[in-house]
């Protein structure tokens, strides 16, 4: 009964408040009609008695016109009239007026002043009267007196309380009645959705990802108690996981880097900030659906936040993704047994375009790559740039709590973000892994804003690079164009908010085998699908699988291929070149421009060389799924990676890791960052055409026997460091990092002074 009243007194008085105003509103309404009714009678009364009056006034009164001023009072609602001259002189006036009206009134006296018809409501000896004073003239525009014809408006008064009577008391009962009814309905509204909600929460197939009810009134509750279930889905699946890691072998699995993580973070729980997101609501024939993109940080570190339950902070890029998150722009993933929370940070068109395909891929990335490449340096592109990492700052500190927080920043789109995160908050721990390769200081310096980035970067607590090179890169860079002190023993940069240490962390694959590969008997036919659709029966193929981007010499690539054929003319019809490639920012011109390039090459390629039954160079030019990619590469005899300048090149990895019989042959650029681990590889300068050439005739000619030592040292190599390892080695600095954190600002501070 008190939670009854809490709610229902509030109500009613509200309502009670509402009838008053609603009341007060008709009162006032009426009472205007009536009013306005009223005084247009008296002007027409007024009217029609302005002749005799004139005469009245222009003759001394007679019998007759008093006999016309006592015939009008009482008729009706008209009391009667009274004719004053212009000295205020009573010149007629009917005698129920007589003790309450006389020429000397102010309102008579303010009539002949303003020379103007006025309508006035007083009381008067106790009752409701209404004068209606009327100037009256000649025909030469003379002032001779004023009329004032006076009505009993009492019945306007009766008339207006009957009006509230006989709407505010209806109106009143219909409000009881239908807040009564109202709150019956939801009380037992409300209790359904209680009781629903309780019997999801005892349901054991709530931790098996059965949907919460959706019911509007307890979305707030829903949301809270779907994240509190999936945060017991995975402590239960990280439970299980690391009962089974402990049978497991050396090799880093997710429940492996699970294990990990749980004796690294404890119960802290991971932010990754990235670019892209981990799970994409798209739009396709008016339906809804969620896609994975195929990206190796999405495998590394999806594992890592299922096992804390942690939050990945991303841009929103897909088309359906606002209609799938809250207020927050949070969603919980995976859809199907959400583990984790998405945070998804909107972008303005013109934001994407300046951050993302202006600054961040026509400055950045062809500054880091030296491919012979011009970067562009624009003022608006940075301008949104530093706008876009100050936003995802914004959210990043927003989702920041008491406890110290653990931050893992992905890639060069959020250079400034570290400095932001650790100027607000000096205890977070925060890492920055670079996927990109890092230039010379020579070729960095050329950049406009080259010493706010690497100052942004330095709010870091570690900075994490592929390969040792590109470490020794960024010391140089930030030794020459900062005022730091390099500690070169412990790779250590010294600067005036603490220290940022540097290392390297080579990135790798997820074994294909976690992936839903096809099993034997469905790759052979796919195989024959493939081959019948291509015309590549009794053909050897060499595949390569790119994005269509000038860093992976493409056209270069191209170019050998021809040599080859022109050299070896003996295998026309034998051998076919696959390229798997994925258009990639084609909002850039000079990707648009590279696309057509390698058509108009891929064409004379084939105009020059092909048969009726036989093409050299198929180019596939589309987005592959992971099934379509491993397809290939199983059926490949060769690969060729020859990129012009790449951080690690992930795709040799994947080549290495789908030869189920280990052979086959990789022909790797020497320019890539796995060229360091696969030393097995026949490795080239793709620059050098005819190097080129004999390195694809090298490899379709080596014997089995040495493709198989060779595959079987870089398949090994594959499956000990792979992306579960990189991740934990990511993990395992963060928590070094958090130990270390206050003597890091200790020394800072003593130094400092």
């Amino acid at each position: 009964m008190k939670n009854l009243n809490k709610y229902l007194i509030p109500v009613l008085i509200l309502i009670f408040c509402g009838l008053i105003g609603l009341g007060y509103f008709h009162m006032t309404r009426e009472r205007e009609i009536l009013l306005d009714d009223l005084d247009r009678r008296a002007q027409i009364l007024a009217k029609t008695l302005a002749p005799p009056a004139i005469r009245t006034l222009r003759n001394p009164p007679n019998s007759d016109e008093e006999d016309l001023a006592e015939r009008l009072s009482g008729q009706g609602r008209t009391l009667g009239l009274l004719l004053c001259g212009t000295e205020g002189n009573l010149v007629a006036r009917s005698a129920t007026l007589t003790d309450l009206v006389s020429c000397q009134d102010p309102m008579i006296q303010e009539a002949l002043k303003q020379k103007q018809p006025q309508g006035i409501l007083r009381e008067d000896k106790g009752q409701s009267l209404y004068y209606f004073n009327d100037p009256l003239w000649d025909r030469s525009k003379k002032l001779l007196g004023v009329l004032s014809v006076v009505h009993n408006a009492s019945y306007i008064q009766q008339r207006t309380l009957s009006t509230i009577t006989w709407t505010t008391f209806p109106l009143a009962l219909l409000a009881l009645f239908t807040s009564g009814l109202t709150y019956f309905i939801s009380r037992r509204s409300f209790q359904n959705s209680i009781d629903k909600l309780l019997d999801w929460m005892k349901s054991p197939k709530k931790l098996e990802g059965k949907q919460p009810p959706q019911e509007a009134i307890l979305k707030p509750v829903t949301r809270e108690m779907e994240r509190l279930a999936a945060r017991l889905r995975s402590a239960r699946e990280t439970a299980r996981e690391l009962s089974e890691a402990e049978r497991v072998s050396d090799l880093w699995t997710p429940a492996r880097l699970k294990a990990h993580v749980v004796s690294q973070f404890g119960s802290n729980t991971l932010m990754v900030v990235s670019n892209r997101e981990p799970y994409l609501h798209l739009k396709e024939h008016g339906h809804s659906k969620v896609i994975i993109p195929a990206s190796g940080v999405v495998t590394a570190l999806d594992p890592i936040l299922r096992a804390t339950s942690g939050l990945w902070i991303a841009h929103g890029s897909g088309d359906a993704d606002r209609d799938f998150t809250d207020a927050e722009g949070k969603v919980l993933v995976p859809p199907q047994v959400p583990l984790y929370t998405l945070k998804r940070v909107w972008l303005t068109k013109e934001e994407e375009e300046g951050y993302y395909y202006g600054f961040s891929n026509e400055a950045l990335w062809p500054l880091c790559h030296q491919t012979h490449f011009r970067p562009f340096f624009r003022e608006e592109e940075w301008g949104f740039y530093t706008e876009v990492n100050n936003k995802f700052a914004s959210a990043v500190l927003r989702e920041c709590g008491k406890e110290k927080p653990f931050i893992l920043i992905q890639d060069y789109h959020f250079t400034i973000l570290p400095r932001l995160v650790r100027e607000s908050r000096p205890d977070a721990v925060v890492g920055l892994f670079w996927h990109i390769p890092w230039p010379t200081p020579e070729t960095f310096q050329i950049c406009p804003w080259k010493r706010q980035i690497l100052e942004g970067m330095l709010g870091a607590n570690f900075l994490g690079f592929h390969l040792p090179s590109y470490c020794h890169n960024f010391l140089n860079t930030v030794n020459s164009l900062l005022p730091v002190r390099i500690d070169w023993d412990r790779s250590a940069i010294i600067h005036s908010r603490g220290t940022t240490e540097v290392k390297p962390f080579p990135i790798s694959i997820q074994p294909w085998s976690e992936r839903g590969m096809p099993t034997d008997g469905e790759f052979e036919r796919e195989e024959a699908r493939w081959r019948q659709e291509l015309e590549l029966e009794d053909v050897s193929l060499v595949v390569s699988v790119d994005r269509l981007d000038y860093t992976k010499g493409i056209p270069e690539r191209l170019d050998a291929i021809d040599l080859f054929f022109e050299k070896n003319p003996s295998y026309r019809g034998k051998v076919s070149f696959i390229q798997l490639g994925a258009p990639s920012r084609i909002h850039i011109p000079r990707y648009r421009d590279l696309v057509t390039e390698i058509e108009k090459r891929v064409d004379k390629l084939n105009w020059k060389y092909a048969s009726e039954k036989w093409k050299p160079v198929h180019l596939l030019k589309e987005h592959h799924d992971p099934q379509t990619v491993y397809l290939f590469l199983r059926m490949a005899r060769a690969c060729i990676v020859s990129s012009l300048a790449d951080g690690m090149n992930l795709v040799a990895k994947e080549f290495a890791g789908a030869r189920m019989n280990s052979d086959g042959v990789l022909i790797l650029s020497e320019f890539t960052g796995v060229a360091r681990e696969f030393q097995e590889a026949l490795q080239l300068n793709p620059y050098d055409t005819t190097g080129f050439a004999h390195a694809i005739r090298l490899a379709l000619e080596m014997p089995l026997e040495e493709q198989k030592k060779r595959m079987a040292r870089l398949k090994s190599q594959v499956a000990e460091y792979n992306v579960y390892r990189w991740a934990a080695d990511l993990v395992t600095e963060m928590t070094r990092q958090a130990e270390t954190l206050p003597q890091k600002n200790k020394t800072t501070l003593s130094q400092s002074a």
